[in-house]
């Protein structure tokens, strides 16, 4: 089955008691069981509902794996892979990560005995190099948030596998539309479902994808066990975003293709990072392991701060908003939105200054989401 029907039609059939074409929302809390030791398969929906099983199902199948479990948020998901490992493991790690992630690693599982590097993951040295006799996993974000930094995936499966280390992808801007990293050797894809996989702003999730059952294993008894799930009417929205997944990634990375060529070459613009560009870094990387560039531009104008400011305060169609990957287009500051809470050094050493600019763009037409930024770029 090819992608584009894999998205609509994997793991979902006609309801087989009314023949809907689309899948119930089964809204419960628990289930009557016909006798004492046997059920229909549940018995309480924080651990399993028909409908989150479908979602699970339709996921893994896009992403190439066997097995999918769906939280409750993108960071609930994550903290689920992070409870693999124990007190006085090593997790070497992306450094531009999402401001919420390194939070989360810095300010509260530092209390429980973990232990992060944060390295260029661009830089297959760099990572074999941060790499300690008690390292036990590699988190590695690609393309980054915010400075869309590419990471070669099957080289880092390389290293993983070297060291016998658990080796996670965060490829939520990617998606499985455009790269899919269990075909690279990966051993776990996490997703930030809320984002471009339901596409449309309207509800918060997580999930995670594997092709190891002792993996999934554990992470079936954390999210049973912890109770971070989505609701069945999350899920059922989710399952009906990811039937145009591909339809959208397509448009948004035809987009953001000719609104970074359009950046670039303005005058108030001193530099554009999106993997689609030939200046980009990782570009040949980029082509060689995905199918698409996704949605996700950053760049950074001549004036600093006060013109990012001045642009962002004067768009009139773009979203000035936290979020990304949905049908709007959304433009954040990074610095005092989403990476916050990332120390001001922290930032400047990863590359993420003040004035710089990340915008999610979106799948309106690409002339009108031009002409705002270029009537707002003349206040700048």
């Amino acid at each position: 089955m090819k992608f584009d029907t894999k998205v609509v039609r994997a793991g979902i059939n006609p309801d087989p008691t009314t023949g809907s074409i689309i899948p119930p929302i089964y809204e419960t809390a628990t289930y009557v069981l016909p006798e004492v030791g046997k059920d229909k398969g549940f018995d309480y929906t924080r651990s399993s509902n028909p409908t989150r099983q479908l979602l699970e199902e339709n996921l893994a199948a896009i992403e190439g794996g066997r097995y999918g479990c769906a939280y409750a948020s993108g960071m609930s998901a994550v903290d689920a892979c992070m409870k693999l490992l124990k007190s006085g493991d090593h997790v070497v790690s992306s450094d531009d990560v999402y401001g919420g992630v390194s939070r989360h690693f810095n300010q509260v599982l530092t209390r429980y005995g973990l232990t992060f590097t944060y390295v260029d993951t661009s830089d297959p040295d760099a990572v074999r190099k941060a790499i300690k006799p008690e390292t036990r996993m590699l988190w590695v974000e690609t393309p980054t948030n915010p400075l869309l930094k590419v990471t070669d995936v099957k080289a880092m499966a390389d290293i993983a596998k070297e060291r016998d280390l658990i080796y996670g992808i965060d490829s939520t801007f990617a998606t499985p539309a455009f790269l899919r990293p269990l075909e690279w050797g990966a051993d776990i894809v996490m997703h930030s479902t809320t984002k471009y996989i339901s596409g449309h702003n309207q509800i918060i999730g997580g999930a995670v994808i594997t092709n190891r059952e002792d993996i999934y294993n554990e992470l079936k008894f954390i999210q049973k066990t912890i109770g971070a799930v989505c609701s069945p009417f999350d899920c059922w929205l989710v399952l009906l975003g990811v039937k145009t997944l591909s339809l959208r990634m397509k448009r948004h990375a035809e987009n953001a293709q000719k609104i970074a060529e359009y950046l670039e070459a303005h005058g108030k613009i001193s530099r554009v990072s999106y993997p689609g560009l030939p200046s980009h870094p990782q570009y040949d990387i980029a082509r060689a392991q995905m199918d698409g560039f996704s949605g996700m531009i950053s760049f950074e104008l001549t004036g600093g701060i006060l013109s990012g400011k001045a642009l962002m305060n004067n768009v009139r169609m773009c979203g000035l908003a936290e979020s990304l990957g949905s049908v709007e287009t959304m433009i954040t500051h990074p610095a005092t939105m989403t990476h916050a809470d990332v120390p001001a050094e922290e930032r400047s050493a990863r590359g993420l200054t003040d004035g710089l600019v990340r915008l999610s763009v979106g799948i309106e037409d690409v002339e009108d989401i031009i002409a705002d930024l270029d009537q707002a770029l003349e206040k700048a």
